[in-house]
């Protein structure tokens, strides 16, 4: 079995001798490299850049460099999304963010035994919602619920039902959210 073939069936693969692989994986980085190089000013640009690179993103889509990717072809992300600085979605296995989904600076969504040279497909999925602090890491298979905050500098192992406060390494569910947490209580 080749290591595209263990990819494709949702095995642990090694994509960095396989020629294919490595030459997807250069093309993203070609395409996020000229996208962290665009000037603010540069919006056109900036948007087509994105769209060869997340053919999967909706509409409303806020992305600011500096962006890494691994393939960006398995990168879902929803409508009304924003992406702060510094965020890298290695996307070795499909990644879906929500709608209206925040994500901190300097996010990322890895797996632990990436350093090995291994990689899993083991999806990153993230509902409506969802807010990240700066520095959070999401490792692969984890499931994050709509109406969701996730504290800086987490490191989410597990999945994280919907509706709560979680924080922590490794991540845990601190508080439910209720009304009190909304704006209109606070004075």
């Amino acid at each position: 079995m080749t290591e595209r073939e263990k990819w494709e069936a949702g095995l642990w693969y090694d994509a960095n001798y396989t020629p294919a692989l490595c030459a997807e994986r250069e093309k993203a980085e070609e395409l996020y490299t000229e996208f962290n190089q665009t000037r603010p000013s540069e919006k056109a640009k900036r948007a087509e850049l994105l769209r060869q690179l997340l053919p999967h993103m909706e509409e409303h889509v806020v992305i600011l460099p500096h962006l890494y990717v691994d393939y960006g072809y398995h990168c879902f992300i929803g409508a009304g999304t924003y992406i702060n600085h510094g965020a890298y979605l290695m996307d070795c296995a499909k990644i879906t963010l929500g709608r209206h989904f925040f994500i901190g600076p300097n996010c990322g969504m890895l797996p632990e035994e990436r350093n090995s040279g291994l990689e899993t497909t083991a999806p990153i999925t993230l509902g409506d919602n969802v807010w990240l602090g700066g520095d959070v890491t999401i490792l692969p298979g984890v499931t994050i619920g709509s109406n969701t905050v996730i504290g800086a500098g987490s490191v989410v192992t597990k999945d994280i039902p919907s509706g709560v406060v979680a924080v922590g390494n490794p991540c845990k569910v601190l508080r439910p959210i209720t009304e009190k947490d909304s704006i209109r209580y606070q004075k």
